[in-house]
């Protein structure tokens, strides 16, 4: 997809943040570019810095795992984060640094159109769904959201790799939920473009 390439190719050079100073490589995103599912994670890693490429370490195997589970290639998907360079040492973004940067994702999903999207933790579920939630209490239901498409907040999957069995459990409780309602989406017909308020003007600024 042409747009898609033009809006890499702007990521890559981007200096808008501290982070241009820091990071190995623009983590832009990877994938199917007509894709009905998306994933949204936080920020790149340090193996991802260094690849160039979205969830490639242990927790990107865990991903990995979890869509072998619903029957869903991984490249049959697409996947981005909110931050397309890594912060030092894996800290959590900052509120400028998420404010510079998350036009990129928008136009991503703007450009891709996916049915369905996957939060994946606190900082993509808050920033997509404009809440002050934290993952916990929202995870577990789909949302109507932006463009016609269905938001399904779960957490990230560095917390299952940290938090063990219960927290991998309710992971996969919400891939199903993902699974069904791809499933639903595809037997109906494409729903109309609502207008993109409130998260137009609330979501991207």
């Amino acid at each position: 997809m042409i747009e898609l390439d033009a809006l890499r190719s702007q990521a890559e050079s981007c200096t808008a943040c501290r982070l241009a100073e820091t990071r190995t490589n623009v983590v832009f995103g990877v994938g199917r570019p007509d894709s009905t599912l998306m994933f949204v994670g936080e920020a790149p890693g340090r193996n991802e810095d260094l690849q160039g490429e979205p969830f490639v370490g242990a927790a990107g195997q865990l991903l990995n795992r979890l869509l072998a589970e619903v029957g869903i290639p991984r490249e049959t998907v697409y996947i981005a984060n909110v931050l397309k360079c890594r912060p030092p040492g894996n800290r959590d973004p900052q509120p400028d640094e998420i404010d510079a940067c998350k036009g990129y994702l928008r136009q991503q999903i703007r450009l891709i159109r996916p049915r369905v999207v996957v939060t994946l933790g606190n900082f993509a579920t808050k920033l997509l769904l404009n809440t002050t939630a934290g993952i916990t209490r929202l995870r577990g239901t789909a949302y109507p959201w932006w463009l016609g498409s269905t938001l399904i907040p779960t957490f990230h999957p560095a917390a299952a790799l940290r938090g063990g069995p219960r927290v991998l459990d309710q992971m996969r409780e919400d891939f199903a939920l993902m699974r069904r309602t791809l499933d639903s989406a595809a037997e109906a017909e494409p729903p109309p473009t609502p207008a993109p308020e409130p998260y137009q003007a609330t979501l991207w600024g």
